[in-house]
């Protein structure tokens, strides 16, 4: 998005490298305000929080130090106590932006320039993913892993014809940063056909017969309104069976336990809770993206191929730009080389010079120099002229003829500048391994509950009035009831009272031949 490029456009002009010292977020937010992004401070510095977090990103684009917010929600400290830094992952997105390598645009007061995209060392809209978009349209990329995402690259590239399913199997599906169960390969195949498709993202539980525990949850999830949710429905009593929830995360990690009783079964209580609160939830794919200049609907073959096509250029731009500088570096060079051969005179005609700009005329007509290679010869220092010097120069020369051939070899064949970017990609691939967080499963086999699994087993007293009200109450409150206080309405009499269990179910006749259902946890206590 147009505020994160311009943060790390602007941390990358202030210096701010992974191993440079951190500074202030103020400063930078200041620094992007004046020069890049008119708007408020609290939508920048908003989203140079987000690229910090760790359970928000593939991979984390800005390094901070102090607080910056929290899975339960918590927001980060004021901009004035924290301080950030790019990370590695970030210095590659903005790799060779010095080479003339991408477009650059006039900023909204006309005396800066910024950059329309950038170069982009790894395919970020995929890492990363997006959520929602700048230009008001609906978005929903899921983050995917930084390796897969490579592999597949390269693969795309050296096989232009290969299909979705080729890809898939190097790269199975997203990868979202808070780990989890992404149940339902169809529709992740289906999204990377066709930019749309519907997956249901699972926590990881370990049960056994006295707890759950949760050690990931979905993306985009609040724990600790997840943790709130659990302990509402075991106040509630909308099930029987949930005895305590506690969070117990720390640094090592994410865990919230459930007590459960062991008269219910634990995968009951995880089927119920997985369907009432975000232990489980949906992601929808909507793939839309920017691809030349305007909004589309893609999928996974659609947007590698895009990014192929951004690297070529950027790979390109950049030949071009180390080309021109070591030819004219390599013409220098050669000046000195043949300057050497031909030192005695040059020196006697810079003494007699008037001046800088005379000895450069003076060496042009008489020696036939370029302007360049009279400029550089006049500006050279004498120490330069000893004998080391000399074969360090000459040494150059041959190092310059080798990377114009190599420069020259790449803007020429199109084969060589594909092996160039699968050589590039492989070496960051290889230098930033990023382990898969979420397991992708086919599909999870529905566990059916019925209402009576919910129910925990206690026998109850059940009363039946002459005036048609039927009552429960726990054997414990009927025997602790000794003032004759029955809570029955005024003339009214039991005309039948039974000891049932709260699983059992009554059948009742009325005196017109009809029957009703009824079973006895759903009678009010």
């Amino acid at each position: 998005k147009p505020v994160q490029r311009r943060i790390l456009f602007a941390m990358n002009q202030l210096g701010m490298g992974s191993d440079k010292p951190y500074k202030k977020s103020a400063r930078i937010v200041g620094e992007v305000i004046g020069k890049y992004h008119p708007h408020g401070d609290s939508s920048v510095y908003d989203a140079m929080v987000r690229l910090s977090q760790s359970w928000k990103m593939g991979v984390l684009l800005i390094d901070m130090h102090g607080n910056n917010g929290s899975i339960d929600g918590d927001s980060s400290a004021a901009m004035r106590y924290t301080e950030a830094r790019l990370s590695p992952f970030a210095e590659a997105l903005l790799q060779d932006i010095e080479k003339k390598t991408v477009d650059f645009v006039p900023n909204f007061d006309d005396e800066e320039y910024e950059p329309v995209v950038l170069p982009s060392k790894f395919p970020n809209l995929l890492v990363n993913g997006a959520m929602g978009m700048a230009t008001g349209y609906a978005t929903n990329i899921p983050p995917h892993n930084l390796n897969e995402v490579i592999d597949a690259t390269i693969f795309r590239l050296e096989n232009p014809n290969c299909s979705v399913d080729d890809m898939i199997k190097l790269m199975p599906g997203p990868d979202f940063p808070t780990g989890g169960i992404a149940t339902n390969a169809d529709e992740i195949r289906k999204a990377y056909t066709t930019g749309r498709g519907r997956i249901v993202l699972k926590s990881r539980v370990e049960l056994s017969d006295t707890a759950l525990v949760i050690t990931e949850i979905p993306y985009e999830v609040n724990k600790a309104d997840l943790v709130r949710k659990i302990d509402e429905i075991r106040l509630k009593k909308k099930i029987d069976g949930i005895i305590e929830v506690r969070d117990e995360s720390d640094r090592e990690g994410l865990r919230i336990v459930i007590d459960i009783s062991k008269e219910i079964n634990s995968e009951v209580i995880l089927a119920y809770l997985e369907k009432n609160t975000d232990l489980s939830v949906s992601f929808n794919y909507n793939m839309v993206a920017i691809n030349q200049k305007s909004p589309k609907l893609m999928g996974l073959l659609e947007i590698v191929d895009a990014y192929i096509i951004h690297q070529k250029e950027i790979i390109r731009n950049r030949s071009n730009f180390d080309l021109a500088k070591a030819e004219k570096r390599k013409h220098i060079v050669e000046g000195f080389i043949r300057m050497v051969d031909i030192l005695d005179p040059i020196i006697e005609v810079i003494r007699h010079s008037t001046g800088k700009k005379d000895a450069i005329t003076n060496l042009i007509d008489m020696f036939e120099f370029s302007d360049l290679q009279a400029e550089a010869i006049v500006m050279l220092q004498l120490y330069r002229l000893s004998t080391t010097d000399v074969e360090e120069v000459k040494a150059e020369a041959m190092e310059l003829t080798k990377t114009i051939a190599l420069l020259q070899k790449i803007l020429r064949n199109e084969h060589e500048l594909e092996n160039t970017i699968s050589k590039e990609l492989r070496q960051f691939s290889t230098k930033n391994a990023v382990t898969r967080r979420t397991q992708i499963v086919e599909s999870i086999e529905r566990v059916q509950i019925s209402e009576q699994d919910l129910i925990q087993h206690e026998t109850v007293i059940v009363a039946m009035t002459r005036d048609g009200y039927l009552k429960r109450s726990s054997l414990k409150s009927v025997l602790a009831t000794t003032n004759g206080d029955s809570g029955l309405k005024q003339d009214d009499c039991i005309i039948k009272q039974v000891e049932i269990s709260t699983k059992s179910t009554l059948l009742i006749f009325t005196n017109f031949g009809n029957y009703a259902i009824v079973p006895v946890f759903k009678i009010p206590d």
